[in-house]
């Protein structure tokens, strides 16, 4: 009786409800951290109320409209690249995905724009024309630099994730196997190969000498059903859940800070 090798691969266990639960904890964190900055900005709100609607004057609405559209509407593509992913669609779970991306950069040149229009008028934290300012209005400006820069952020690495997510849906799904020195010494001296589907000989097990301690295979897995990969739907699902979070807090910023007036 030969010898032969018995390859025997499993699913990769995935807890997706622990990782579903995981992500819902680290949202409602992002909540409070969010929560204590809307407090102190009722807070003050309340005492400069005057100044608040004065300072709120300067700012840009039809811009910030603009940036309100554009989140939105991000929120819209990317339910729709889910959707599409969990249909087995890749491509078009992919192309709802690029225009998120595209939104999200197109969020974030218009405020660069934005926030570069005020600090060449010098109204930006620490100013030299800063101390020409009432006292509710440098502190509306602070709120406000300080939001919206930490909502930026929050933009930021919602659209690094959301990159990532979008390499790993692109990507093949790849297992490695590693054979034990015993596995190698069955292959050592035998017929066995590996061809293309062109026939070519890719590769043959007599080449194994007496040098080779180890072998590493690779398995490139073309799933039947394109795209259905269980890992890449919750990936994506956990990413789309924080960009929902980013379009959510934009849409109380935006009133607390350009329709106050």
């Amino acid at each position: 009786m030969e010898d032969s090798i018995s390859l025997t691969l499993g699913k990769k266990h995935s807890d997706v409800i622990g990782a579903k639960l995981g992500m819902w904890l680290f949202l409602f964190t992002e909540l409070f951290l969010f929560g204590g900055a809307f407090l102190l900005y009722a807070t003050y709100r309340s005492s400069y109320v005057e100044d608040f609607h004065n300072a709120a004057l300067e700012m840009n609405v039809l811009l910030g409209a603009i940036n309100t559209i554009i989140l939105l509407t991000s929120s819209l593509t990317i339910a729709l690249s889910i959707a599409a992913l969990q249909r087995g669609n890749k491509k078009a779970s992919l192309i709802s995905l690029s225009i998120t991306l595209l939104l999200g950069l197109g969020f974030l040149v218009n405020k660069y724009f934005e926030w570069g229009h005020h600090i060449s008028l010098g109204v930006y934290p620490n100013s030299p024309q800063m101390p020409n300012y009432n006292k509710g209005e440098v502190l509306y400006y602070g709120l406000y630099y300080t939001m919206t820069g930490l909502h930026g952020l929050h933009v930021i690495i919602g659209l690094a994730v959301l990159s990532v997510v979008f390499y790993f849906i692109v990507k093949r799904p790849r297992t490695k196997i590693f054979l034990t020195p015993s596995d190698v010494e069955k292959l050592r001296g035998s017929q066995l190969s590996f061809s293309s589907t062109e026939g070519a000989n890719r590769w043959q097990a007599a080449e194994i000498d007496d040098s080779v301690e180890q072998l590493e295979i690779v398995l490139v897995r073309r799933p039947a059903k394109e795209g259905t990969d269980p890992a890449n739907i919750l990936k994506l699902e956990n990413a789309g859940l924080y960009w929902h979070l980013v379009d959510i807090i934009w849409i109380f910023l935006f009133p607390l800070f350009y329709l106050i007036t």
